[in-house]
């Protein structure tokens, strides 16, 4: 039997929180990818549109390079980890009680999606 395609494409420095971005991945998982992209080019969500890309990229990663078939690919794999995040200091805050600071964190992501073969060709 012959191994499953993976086709993998990440997005880094995406300005969204990543407990937001994961939100959307799980409504994704494990759907085959056209039925992954319909989902997200509706929900409302704002980390909706940098994933449907990203999905999107890979698929067409996965025709170009490798000549896999749209119907045949599904999400194996899409996760969201923590990227960079950016502490506004010494200026940009606010401040707290009993003389204390509180910076701005603004949070992103690095978002992760692995396609693989639903049934993959048999070669003898």
């Amino acid at each position: 039997m012959a191994e499953a395609f993976e086709v993998r494409a990440v997005a880094k420095h995406i300005s969204i929180s990543p407990q937001k971005a994961r939100l959307v991945c799980d409504a994704v998982r494990g759907k085959d990818a056209q039925d992954a992209m319909d989902t997200l080019r509706f929900l409302p969500q704002k980390a909706a549109e940098p994933i449907y890309k990203l999905v999107a990229s890979a698929v067409a990663n996965a025709e170009e390079n490798f000549g896999l078939d749209i119907e045949e690919l599904y999400v194996h794999r899409i996760f969201a980890d923590d990227g960079p995040r950016n502490r506004l200091r010494p200026f940009g805050g606010r401040f707290g009680a009993r003389g204390r600071f509180k910076p701005i964190i603004n949070r992103s992501a690095h978002i992760t999606v692995i396609l693989a073969e639903r049934n993959p060709a048999e070669f003898d």
